[in-house]
């Protein structure tokens, strides 16, 4: 799933707009909860090698969702799905958006850390 789609999916089905909090990273997006803000996603371009997915020149966009304990080693396990980048690794997973990764995965694992951070 391409970047712009995703936050498409997220506007839809959670009302939820993109956030840029961060002047140094003007295309870092955020999105929370309306009810009580807390994140459930956070979108960010990084070079691949900041999640141990290549090199330094190669630069990914990615997507960090809340997901149970209890899947995340499973979840990592998965071509795509590395642990959080700057984030709670027992509690987040970072995922590279493309092509190589299940669209519909995708949305069922947003969903999910829309639920568990409610």
């Amino acid at each position: 799933m391409k970047k712009n789609d995703l936050i498409e999916y997220i506007r839809t089905n959670y009302g939820s707009a993109p956030d840029y909090p961060w002047i140094k990273y003007p295309d870092y997006a955020v999105f929370r909860h309306r009810g009580n803000a807390k994140w459930f996603a956070i979108i960010m371009s990084v070079s691949a090698d900041k999640i141990g997915a290549g090199d330094a020149e190669k630069v990914v966009d990615i997507v960090n969702v809340k997901a149970a304990p209890e899947m995340v080693g499973s979840l990592r396990l998965k071509d795509g799905i590395y642990p959080a980048y700057h984030m709670n690794k027992e509690h987040w997973v970072t995922i590279i958006l493309d092509a190589e990764f299940s669209s519909e995965e995708l949305k069922s694992l947003i969903d999910d850390s829309y639920r568990l951070t409610w």
